[in-house]
């Protein structure tokens, strides 16, 4: 007997779960899916992204359900399209032996008129995203007045995304006597307040520690100068040469700011946020799913619902505002019971929140150095070699080439044959490492003012912003005048009326003597070594834009007071009214 069966799971749902290779089930299902179906009753169920809560709560459903009523029974809201989608599908297969049965999902980005119409059919699940729901609900398209069951899936999110009122609206429209089944990865107060307002006495089960990461999970983080984060990024993935794994941004501006670096360094990555069509969101997925992409950028908002199995690092190129966040992205990681990987590139002013995701999380964070060039090449040569030792030779479709191969090859040696053809593929690591900076941060400030580079001298330039020139075109200009070549210089850093550069330390003298007595557009030009410091040189202003209420340790309190929102106007929208308090939490309606 399956163990699903034995849980009491129909024998239909059973059917196709065999199908799908699932024998024994997970914490959170073996604990749920027996409560659920023993006895009717309100559930507030807490486990890590990844654990199968769909599962969880889709077999009891399927399972409960008159399917020979076309009536819609169950409505489940969850927080974006992505995540809606998967729980549509999921639930499909849950119950594609029972016939009649019929899932509809409801989410923005997609034509209404079809959605409506895939009602008409009728509907024992509804599974939309609260933004689009509530537009039914207000054209009246839906009839929620059957519904015996709402599942609220990531719950905590919904109410971090602003989704209070529509919650409150779409519940408010569901039959008084119903079954209300909410789950989360976390618990802050917000989860708390909804269960204790709509839900009567509630079940409550816990897979895990509440806000405890995944146990298969490490935590590694890089200590690094601000202006060397992508560059450290970059470092890392090639440090892990068969990574398949998410990136994480703060907003939508640098999520595809990243991503275009990345193609255009010639990585397979590309980007997923709020700005881009359904239809595009729809193509990055599918090619990020059948692993054509190696990469993904993503924002917290779009990342949601990304259910991809085999994901083997997180990157968390910028730490979330949220505590919550954290968990939410390394969750996407180690699902079903497979190991991961979250990293993390911060810099001095974010080593305070490592020390609270330790304690909140319960999980030791590992600090690393970040892999020299001679490690990447390394790393990067016996990968090569594993996976030419690896390959499967089909020796039908090469047949007719191998007697031309041989005969061009025949002067090589065995031993000259294997160098150059790993050659072919390694050389342009090793020529783009050669001479790799050190990129590890040790004790300078947060903008890597004071850190000495091996092999490589600072040099104070007097031409800035003011002057009409950018890095490009300053570096252009040093190396013309000073005739060096453009590997010669290494980093340039323009200020208003200054810049920094950095020069080959065998440069250094040659930089400074040609500037002697030069000018720029009637200025004089002087060029001198500060010893890879900054003292002496004036700083320039910089206002620190109001970025909401922060806690001590750096996070942000998970209702995100007046959040600026992800990517867009830099201004900040107050929500009236959410969990009773003005300003305290986020609008955002990304889903309508």
């Amino acid at each position: 007997m399956n163990k699903f069966e034995t849980l009491g799971v129909s024998a239909p749902a059973v059917k196709a779960v065999i199908e799908l290779g699932f024998e024994t089930p997970t914490p959170i299902q073996e604990k749920v899916i027996p409560t659920l179906l023993a006895e009717p009753c309100d559930l507030v169920a807490l486990a890590q992204t990844g654990t199968g809560k769909t599962a969880a709560f889709g077999l009891p459903l399927v399972s409960m359900l008159d399917f020979h009523s076309s009536a819609t029974q169950a409505l489940i809201l969850a927080p974006t399209r992505e995540l809606c989608m998967q729980i549509t599908s999921d639930l499909k297969i849950f119950s594609k032996y029972i016939p009649h049965a019929n899932v509809v999902a409801i989410y923005g980005g997609a034509s209404i008129i079809n959605q409506i119409h895939e009602l008409k059919k009728g509907a024992q699940i509804i599974v939309a995203t609260p933004g689009r729901m509530v537009d039914m609900i207000d054209r009246n398209k839906v009839n929620l007045g059957s519904v015996e069951y709402v599942v609220l899936d990531e719950a905590d999110e919904m109410l971090n995304m602003g989704f209070k009122e529509d919650l409150d609206a779409i519940l408010a429209s569901t039959p008084e006597e119903k079954y209300t089944w909410l789950f989360s990865a976390t618990m802050p107060d917000e989860v708390l307040r909804i269960s204790r307002k709509y839900m009567d006495h509630p079940t409550e089960i816990t897979v895990g520690a509440k806000n405890q990461g995944n146990a298969n999970i490490d935590h590694i983080y890089y200590l690094v100068n601000e202006r060397e984060r992508y560059a450290a990024l970059k470092r890392v993935v090639d440090f892990h040469p068969d990574i398949f794994g998410l990136i994480f941004c703060r907003t939508k501006i640098e999520t595809q700011k990243v991503a275009d670096a990345l193609i255009k360094d010639g990585y397979n990555a590309d980007a997923l946020h709020g700005d881009l069509s359904q239809a595009q969101r729809d193509f990055v997925m599918k090619r990020f799913r059948s692993r054509v992409l190696q990469m993904l950028v993503a924002t917290d908002v779009a990342a949601r619902g990304i259910d991809v199995s085999d994901i083997t690092h997180v990157i968390n190129y910028n730490l979330p505002d949220e505590i919550e966040s954290y968990t939410h992205r390394s969750g996407r990681t180690a699902r079903a019971g497979k190991t991961g990987i979250s990293i993390s590139i911060i810099s001095n002013r974010d080593s305070g929140k490592i020390k609270t995701l330790e304690r909140l999380t319960n999980k030791k964070f590992k600090r690393e150095t970040i892999p020299g060039g001679k490690e990447v090449c390394e790393k990067q040569l016996f990968y090569l070699v594993q996976r030419i030792h690896d390959t499967q030779v089909d020796e039908q479709s090469i047949a007719g080439y191998m007697p031309k191969i041989y005969e061009e090859l025949k002067d090589l040696t065995k031993e000259e044959i294997i160098k150059r053809f790993v050659s072919t593929e390694f050389n342009r690591f090793s020529q783009y490492y050669k001479n790799a900076p050190d990129l590890t941060h040790e004790n300078g400030d947060a903008h890597g003012g004071t850190r000495e580079r091996p092999g490589v001298v600072r040099l104070f330039v007097s031409l800035g912003e003011m002057d009409e020139l950018n890095r490009h075109s300053l570096k252009d200009f040093i190396c013309q005048t000073a005739d060096i070549g453009q590997d010669g210089i290494t980093w340039v850093d323009v200020k208003k009326s200054f810049s920094f550069i950095e020069v080959k330390t065998e440069l250094a003298e040659k930089a400074i003597a040609a500037f002697k007595g030069q000018s720029y557009r009637g200025r004089p030009i002087r060029i001198e070594s500060r010893g890879n410091k900054e003292e002496g040189i004036p700083r320039e202003r910089h206002r620190n834009k109001y970025r909401g209420h922060e806690k001590s340790n750096g996070f942000r309190e998970s209702a995100g007071h007046f959040r600026q929102r992800e990517g867009g106007s830099r201004g900040f929208r107050r929500e009236e009214g959410s969990f009773g308090r003005k300003g305290k939490k986020p609008f955002y309606r990304g889903n309508r």
